[in-house]
Parts: C-alpha cells; sequence; structure tokens
C-alpha cells in the first residue's frame, strides 16, 4: 500500500461546509494498468526498503501468544517504515494533507463525477451512519487486531456467527509460506467440526427465515422464473443429496458439475457438501475435451449435466457435449457409471435428447422421489470442499483446492462487508457459478449470510441491453455485482437502455474479474447507480477464496478504477524483481504476506506445482501473478497479469493452453500467444501463426484455426486475431520473444527494443509487414 493513506472523514460529508484538501491521481487509465514489465516498470519514487521479515513459517492459538512475538521482533520490524500497518494506520484526514476540493476533484454520493478530472467520491452521512464499517477508525480498528492477532480476530467470527458441531483445538492456524523452511502449508480451524450446507440452509431456517426467498431465478425467456424459499431449498438440496448417496457417492468422492444457471446448480454444489463430497463445477462454455481433462483428473463418481440450455436466441446442446467428454475420459481410462441429466424444457425436450441407457438418468425421473431430509456429513474444517479449474501459463488446467472451515468463514465475512450486506437487501451476482465468483458470492457467501439471491440463466442483452436493469426492477435488487467487460458492453450501447428503467432499489454496486477503468467506472457510477451507490471494486481470484483488496462502502473515499485497500487479515505487498518490498508510492509485483482462511491449500495432485508457481517466485509471500501500482495516498491500482495468462472478460487463459489447441491443427506448425488490449473483454487473444511449409495463408484456414480452440477449450477462447506469422521472433536458444510479439500485437512500433540478438531480426519486419496487411 503507500504512504499511509490519510482521511479526514467526520467533518467532510458536505461539500461547501468543510475544508478539503486536494488529491491527484494518475490522469489516464493506462498510466495505471499497462501490464508490468519487470525490466522496464519496477521503480518507486520513494526510497526502496528491504523488509526483514520475521519468520513466515508460525502457528497461533490466539492474540497473547501473537502479541509475545511481536514484543520480542526487531526494532525495524516496528519501525515507521517496516511495521505491517505503515500504509493504513493513519487514514484520518483526507488524500494529500490539507487544503480545498473543489467539486472538480471529488464529489459526495448523490452527486455526478463530470470528467477525468474527479478523483474522489466521497460517502454521505445517510450512507456512512447505516454502514456496517462507518468510518476509516471503525476499518482501521478492525484491521489492526486483524493483523496483529489474526487468531484472536478470525476465531471470534467464526465461533460466533457460524455453527461447529466441534470447536478447533488451541491452534487457530498454522502457516508457512517459505519455500526454504520445508513444504507450504496453510490450516485453518483444523480440528474444528462443521459442514457449510448447514450452515448455509438448516442454520437459517432454524432462524426462523425458513420462509425467506433464497433463490430467485429468472429465465432465458421473459415471465420465466420461479423461486425457493430457504425450507424449499433445502427439501431440494436434501432429496440430490439421498440420491447420490444411493448412486454410491461417499465423503472425499468427486461429482463433477456441468450446468448452467439453473437453480439445480447451486442445489447440486450444496447436496454435495452436505454428505462431505468434493463437487468440481465446470463452466458450461468448456469444450468436450476440456470437460474430459478435468473428469480424467478429479474421477467423479458421477456427472451432472442437463440435456440443453437456451443462452440468448441460441440453443447449446449440453448433453451432447456431456457424452463426448465422457467417451474421451473414458478413452484415458476413467469411466463414469452415473450421468445425471436434468431435463431443461424450456431449451430442448428429452426426446430429442441424446441417450444412453443405464448411464444416464433424468433428474425428474428420479431426485423427487428422495425424502427431504439427509443426515449431514459432519467434516473438519481442513476436508477438501471443492475443486475447481483454473489456467496457468503451462497447457495443463490446474486443480484448485479449497477446504470447508476457512473457505466458509472468509467467503461469508467478506460479502458481509464488502456489500455492506443487510437482511433486507436483495442480491445479484451476474457471474457463473463455473467460475470462483459463483461459487464465493452466487452461492456460498451469501447463503451463509441468510441473503436471497438472484440468478439468472440467459444472456445479459437479450432480448436487449436492457435486460439487466428490467430484471433489477422485477426483484428489486439493492446489492448488484458484475464484471466490467459487461459494464463496457451495456455501456457502448448506450444510455438509453438503461434510463428505460427505474434502477430506483440499487443500493451499492460491485465490479469483479479484471481492473475497471475509470471512464467505465464513471459511467457505472454516474448512469447505473445514479450517483448514489459506492462500487466496490474488489481485487480477488481464484485462489484466494474471496476479496483481499476491496473498498468497504461507507468507510472512506474512492478513486475510480482503484480497489483501494486491504481486506481484515490481508497484508498486501509489493515487491521488485528480486522480491524486496517496496514502500511509498511504486509499482511492482503484487504478493500477499501472512495466510487467511480463504487461500488454497493445495493444487489437487500437485503440491509441487502448487509451490513452484505461487511460493517459488518470492520466498515467503504468495505471489499473485499481478503486476500492482500504489500512489501515493495508498490506494491500489492492479495492472493486470504479469505472467503467461490473458484475463479474458474476467476469464483467466493461459496462453499455453491456446497455442496447444492450434499447433494440435494439422496445418499450424507453430503458434505463439499474446494478450492485447480489447475495449470490451478487457483483453484479448492474439495469435502469431506459423503454418507447415507448402500451406498457403487463407481466410478459410483462420476461420478452421479458431473452430479448433472453440471446439477444444471453447468460445471464450477463441482468438480476436490470427496474425500469419513466417516465423517466430527467437533467440539463438530458440526462446520466443513474447515481449516483442506484444509490442507488433498492440502496435507499439517504436518500442520493440533491440532486436539484434534474435536469430533472425529479419523476422520482425515480416511480422511487421503481415500485420500492415
Amino acid at each position: 500500500m503507500g504512504p499511509p493513506a490519510q482521511f479526514y472523514y467526520n467533518n467532510v460529508l458536505s461539500v461547501g461546509a468543510s475544508s478539503l484538501p486536494p488529491t491527484t491521481v494518475a490522469s489516464s487509465f493506462h498510466q495505471n494498468s499497462v501490464p508490468f514489465s519487470s525490466k522496464s516498470n519496477s521503480y518507486c519514487r520513494g526510497k526502496y526498503w528491504r523488509s526483514r521479515s520475521d519468520s513466515n513459517s508460525r502457528s497461533s492459538g490466539g492474540g497473547e501468544s501473537v502479541r509475545r512475538r511481536m514484543a520480542s521482533s526487531s526494532p525495524m520490524k516496528t519501525s515507521q517504515h517496516h511495521h505491517h500497518l505503515r500504509h493504513v494506520e493513519s487514514m484520518k484526514i483526507l488524500p494529500s494533507g490539507a487544503g480545498k476540493i473543489s467539486h472538480l476533484n471529488a464529489a459526495i454520493l448523490g452527486e455526478s463525477l463530470a470528467s477525468e478530472e474527479n478523483d474522489l467520491v466521497f460517502p454521505n452521512d445517510q450512507f456512512s451512519s447505516q454502514a456496517l464499517v462507518p468510518s476509516p477508525e471503525k476499518y482501521m480498528e478492525m484491521y489492526k487486531r486483524s493483523v496483529e492477532d489474526p487468531a484472536g480476530f478470525w476465531s471470534d467470527i467464526a465461533w460466533s456467527e457460524f455453527y461447529w458441531k466441534e470447536k478447533w483445538g488451541q491452534q487457530v492456524f498454522s502457516e508457512n509460506l517459505d519455500v526454504r523452511k520445508g513444504n507450504i502449508n496453510i490450516e485453518w480451524f483444523k480440528g474444528g467440526v462443521t459442514n457449510i450446507c448447514y450452515n448455509c440452509l438448516d442454520r437459517n431456517v432454524e432462524a426462523g427465515n425458513g420462509d425467506k426467498i433464497a433463490l430467485y431465478w429468472e429465465g432465458n425467456e421473459l415471465g420465466v422464473d420461479g423461486t425457493l424459499t430457504y425450507t424449499q431449498l433445502l427439501h431440494s438440496v436434501c432429496q440430490l443429496a439421498n440420491y447420490l448417496k444411493d448412486a454410491g457417492v461417499k465423503k472425499g468422492d468427486a461429482v463433477v458439475i456441468y450446468l448452467p444457471m439453473l437453480m439445480e446448480l447451486p442445489i447440486a454444489m450444496l447436496a454435495c457438501a452436505r454428505i462431505g463430497a468434493v463437487h468440481s463445477v465446470v463452466f458450461a462454455g468448456f469444450s468436450a475435451e476440456s470437460l474430459a481433462q478435468r473428469i480424467v483428473d478429479c474421477k467423479p463418481k458421477v456427472v451432472i449435466t442437463c440435456n440443453a440450455v437456451k443462452r440468448g436466441s441460441k440453443v447449446i446442446t449440453l448433453k451432447g457435449i456431456v457424452d463426448a467428454g465422457l467417451t474421451e475420459s473414458a478413452r484415458n481410462g476413467i469411466s463414469v457409471d452415473v450421468c445425471l441429466t436434468y431435463e431443461n424444457q424450456s431449451a430442448m425436450n428429452r426426446e430429442s435428447t441424446n441417450w444412453q441407457e443405464g448411464r444416464d438418468i433424468w433428474w425428474q425421473d428420479v431426485v423427487p422421489k428422495y425424502p427431504t431430509t439427509c443426515d449431514v456429513e459432519w467434516v473438519d474444517a481442513e476436508d477438501p470442499l471443492f475443486l475447481l479449474y483454473t489456467s496457468g501459463s503451462t497447457g495443463k488446467p490446474k486443480g484448485v483446492l479449497h477446504t470447508t472451515g476457512g473457505y466458509m468463514v472468509y467467503s461469508a465475512t467478506t460479502f458481509k462487508y464488502a456489500f455492506d450486506y443487510k437482511p433486507s437487501d436483495v442480491y445479484w451476482c451476474t457471474a457463473d457459478c463455473g467460475w470462483i465468483t459463483g461459487h464465493s458470492y452466487v452461492t456460498y457467501g451469501p447463503l451463509l449470510n441468510g441473503a436471497s439471491v438472484v440468478v439468472y440463466e440467459g444472456a445479459p442483452n437479450y432480448p436487449d441491453s436492457g435486460r439487466c436493469w428490467d430484471i433489477v426492477d422485477k426483484y428489486k435488487v439493492t446489492l448488484f455485482y458484475t464484471a466490467p467487460t459487461l459494464v463496457r458492453s451495456l455501456m457502448r450501447d448506450g444510455d438509453q437502455y438503461v434510463k428505460r428503467y427505474s434502477r430506483k432499489s440499487l443500493r451499492v454496486l460491485g465490479s469483479v474479474g479484471e481492473p475497471i477503468n475509470p471512464s467505465a467506472w464513471r459511467w457505472f457510477y454516474n448512469v447505473v447507480g445514479d450517483s448514489r451507490c459506492p462500487i466496490s471494486d474488489t481485487w480477488w481470484q481464484t485462489e484466494t477464496g474471496g476479496f483481499m483488496i476491496t473498498p468497504l462502502p461507507g468507510a472512506w473515499p474512492q478513486k475510480p478504477g482503484s480497489a483501494t485497500f486491504p481486506f481484515f487479515g490481508i497484508q498486501p505487498v509489493i515487491v521488485d524483481e528480486k522480491g524486496v518490498e517496496i514502500d511509498g508510492e511504486c509499482s511492482g509485483y503484487l504478493c500477499v504476506k501472512g495466510s487467511w482462511p480463504g487461500a488454497f491449500r493445495t493444487l489437487y495432485g500437485d503440491h509441487e506445482r502448487y509451490e513452484t508457481t505461487y511460493f517459488k517466485p518470492f520466498p515467503g509471500y504468495y505471489f499473485s501473478g499481478d503486476g500492482c501500482s500504489r500512489d501515493k495516498d495508498g490506494y491500489h491500482w492492479l495492472t493486470g497479469r504479469v505472467d503467461d495468462v490473458i484475463n479474458v472478460s474476467g476469464h483467466r487463459i493461459g496462453t499455453a493452453e491456446v497455442e496447444s489447441a492450434l499447433v494440435s491443427h494439422p496445418q499450424c506448425a507453430e503458434a505463439a500467444v499474446v494478450g492485447v488490449d480489447h475495449e470490451v473483454k478487457g483483453q484479448g487473444i492474439y495469435a502469431f501463426v506459423t503454418l507447415v511449409e507448402g500451406v498457403e495463408y487463407s481466410e478459410e484456414l483462420r476461420k478452421s484455426l479458431i473452430l479448433t480452440v472453440r471446439n477444444q477449450i471453447g468460445a471464450f477462447a477463441a482468438p480476436d486475431k490470427i496474425h500469419w506469422a513466417p516465423g517466430l521472433p527467437k533467440t539463438r536458444s530458440g526462446k520466443i520473444m513474447r515481449r516483442i510479439l506484444r509490442k507488433i500485437a498492440s502496435r507499439q512500433l517504436d518500442e520493440l527494443g533491440d532486436t539484434s540478438t534474435l536469430a533472425d531480426p529479419n523476422v520482425v519486419d515480416q511480422l511487421i509487414e503481415l500485420a500492415d496487411r
């Protein structure tokens, strides 16, 4: 974070009556969000500080032992520049010292942001007075305890707000994040016995909220909808859980779920959790080959799918994709005996569905016959809850493993505070449960808080670009959480689609998946939220389980495009190429010091890759793979991936996966993929393709290459651009110089740098010439 962010708070909530100091943020989004280059952009205008961290191998049973350790730590550790609160502890006056902020430089909730010169949005009196965290002082009080006494902070929340069959032992957590000191290991609440499904459903019913709506379901077609109360949801979950047990699924077994956003998707996740099974939700946009990869890796007892789904006006036959995936996995030695299939009648009837007798079973024929009660399988806090595969910088997807207790506590707590959740709120997250956002902030986080959640099956612009706001008005949505890609897409379609609807119910907006550029932030704030709603611009990852850096509505001013400050218990640090922590205003690699309850515990079946990918680059820290800038007020600005992963519409896609798919085409000899800026998707996929000797470039071949990627990975991974390449720029040792390819793809031809070290420098000129064509 940077020099201590300095805020006035209590005296600035009416512009004109207070003396408000000025602030400066970078005037252009491009200054704050160009991908970080380890060679050229690691800078710090202040001093460099080498941090002498205390041991990264620690365990704690409570606050007293932590305080004893702190008291005996080195003077440097607790000096002004080196202790863990140094970037957030002085949140007492507004950014940048003293002086007035005019209406050109700041606004209060209720006032519009007119231009790029507007740098700050202040919460107003009414919002802050009702917020869970109403001031910087309250945040600092909670944050300070969370980093000085993490055991006490998190155990108090865990024990007071969740049901545990048995409490954990004296040691609340243990960790080693330093590969030099042995295997990486993270454990929270070990020995505690609980069940996340019980905490999501039974606990809410027992508290008298059984008749409260748990899920509002909106179908793809207008007028097609449904609801489930907490009692009805519990009954549906128990019926499926009983069926799965009869199908032979036991505690620790895997179940693959390949479903669209029907209510049956969260039902299936919760049913698995109830009986201690490990669910692996696969986004129902992945290809048969990608599905087969995941089936082979986790060896499920059951696959759950539906026959088809309508996405806008298009019908997608999911069962056909699953059939092909099961055939492929069987070729690789993994056969699945049960494929439970939900008949989605609005998309396809069962008579038109491909069927394999003995393996395929209609959900509607069996599940409703089971009892609506099912015993809970009580599990240890460190027992696995789910697998979720995410792209990496190598071709094979990584099976991120989250365990039960810590994830439960962290997903629920982050949801509660980042959205300032109240029991009267109606919450809608547009993400699919095939991604981590759908796990933490469609299913688990909201239901653990007893929230009413909107689940939408269809496309956000169907039948037109006003559909989102029609849904907001229909269900009186108060909390709306979406991706910058959707914001930019709707922004491009025009304000008229927004303004034809009221949206008066909206209270808090949220952004997820990638950095949101300030112009889209301002449109989201001004047009969608009528300048009334703070925006929780959240930074987190599949691996973190929940929000890591995020605004807390009502607590402090927001800067358009900045994720602001860390959540409770999170200690983000920015390091240079050597792993040295950088203080003050700077850019570098974003790492995290210390563990948190929601952290993933390993990569399934590959702990060595877990350590190599996340902990070896900078020993002693979790390495996020993201670049980050911190401004002089301590605000964080995420600058995108620094590894070979492209963030397309919030979906992380490994360049190696796309390259592997391209070179599987018989006429492709070699391929190199890079990310480029895209006005809607954030990043697009740009592929340089070298063809087999004698093959001619053609439009037909271009389409065939793109189709190959769509078939092997999914439509969301299809290249936006195929750039024919007679050769690729390589060093004499054969390494592809992707830096040069990125510059060519983004047309930054005056920034190519030294090409003399290439084996054939003429290749660069050829690529530029072909680009111009």
